[in-house]
């Protein structure tokens, strides 16, 4: 069955790989599962025939049969479960690795995008200048600690997993605000997900489609 996945016909961050769809065409590529692209404009998924594959209007989804997913979480851990490449074998470390995965999602991510919201959506209110600092503390908090977990070890537990591809994602947010630079381990973490051979083609994919012209009409 093939697999499905939407993609914003353009992104907000002009394909530089932060939008959401990248997190499932890297989990994608991983498992060398092959997959088509529907791109949906910003007008379209707000329409009813978006809506019903996603009900909050966003993207990504997945559709493979009859399966219809959305939420990036949802659909790498269904990818993770049933393809090899994203999970280790053993059940602990399986186990460990969607923990991760809520991590990324649940933990680090809130107060990054808080910052991304501070600084672009609330960028030219009043109280801009005495709540950035308190977002930014938010943010090295967390970093700090998982940057004291991660030590100088190469993934969060073990080898490679989903958990890395999602952490991964989360942590590319921060690359414009400059503060994942304050914390060298984290930023050689991010830039070895990066390295790897099926983010790059992601990269590659989202890119293109941000390149190319805008059909007529």
């Amino acid at each position: 069955m093939t697999i499905t996945i939407t993609a914003f016909e353009r992104s907000p961050d002009g394909g530089k790989g932060l939008a959401r769809d990248t997190r499932v065409r890297w989990a994608l590529e991983e498992t060398g599962l092959p997959y088509e692209v529907r791109l949906v404009s910003f007008r379209a998924m707000k329409e009813a025939a978006h809506l019903a594959l996603h009900p909050f209007g966003q993207i990504p989804t997945y559709e493979e049969g009859g399966l219809v997913l959305f939420e990036t979480g949802s659909i790498v851990l269904h990818i993770a479960e049933r393809h090899p490449g994203l999970f280790p074998a053993d059940a602990n470390a399986r186990a460990r690795a969607i923990t991760w995965m809520f991590a990324a999602l649940n933990t680090v991510e809130p107060p990054i995008l808080e910052l991304v919201t501070a600084k672009l959506a609330e960028g030219d209110r009043p109280w801009k200048a005495e709540r950035l600092p308190l977002v930014e503390d938010r943010v090295r908090a967390r970093l700090n600690q998982l940057a004291a977990r991660l030590g100088d070890a190469d993934w969060l537990d073990g080898g490679f997993s989903a958990g890395d591809l999602l952490m991964v994602s989360v942590l590319l947010r921060l690359r414009p605000s400059g503060l994942l630079n304050e914390f060298p381990s984290l930023a050689a973490y991010v830039a070895r997900g990066e390295a790897r051979p099926a983010y790059q083609r992601a990269f590659a994919a989202q890119l293109a489609i941000n390149a190319a012209p805008l059909p007529a009409g």
